[in-house]
């Protein structure tokens, strides 16, 4: 189950779900001819692996930073080590510094990050185990949102 940040809930994001999201964005950005990268962190990739498991994907995504540690956040993404230390790599200001390094490093028009807590280690109280930021920068837009996942490590990836 997910809830957003104000603590209702929203649509589940089991497999089907996911997939038919992703295919309506791959729709959008054929038919815009725009261009998107990613950069993962807590889901290890597997955002890029749902996108490229569709064929003529490769004119619209350009490809994906899976910065799992903070130096590769900091040294392929560009995030700035004293946001790490002083919010931690899952906060609003780290995942919007992804999406904006990734954005920059491949010239995408669109780019997305997620950085979180999968579990079942590592969360607290004020950053519990399913505590997800997803940050999305564009042409003229930038949104960064915080959700709550509850499940195992593989069903809040």
């Amino acid at each position: 189950m997910a809830r957003d940040a104000s603590g209702s809930d929203s649509i589940v994001t089991k497999s089907i779900a996911a997939e038919e999201a992703v295919l309506q964005v791959l729709k959008l950005l054929l038919e815009r001819k725009h261009t998107l990268s990613l950069a993962e962190s807590c889901t290890g990739g597997l955002l890029a692996s749902m996108i490229t498991e569709n064929p003529g994907v490769s004119s619209v995504f350009l490809g994906s930073v899976v910065s799992y540690a903070n130096d590769a956040k900091v040294n392929l993404l560009g995030v700035r080590r004293d946001s790490l230390h002083d919010e931690g790599a899952v906060s609003e200001t780290v995942a919007h510094q992804m999406a904006q390094g990734v954005r920059l490093s491949f010239q995408s028009d669109w780019s997305a990050s997620i950085t979180g807590i999968a579990g079942p280690s590592g969360g607290s109280t004020k950053k519990p185990v399913g505590t997800v930021w997803i940050a999305v920068v564009g042409p003229n837009f930038e949104e960064r949102k915080k959700f709550f996942f509850s499940g195992s490590r593989k069903e809040i990836q």
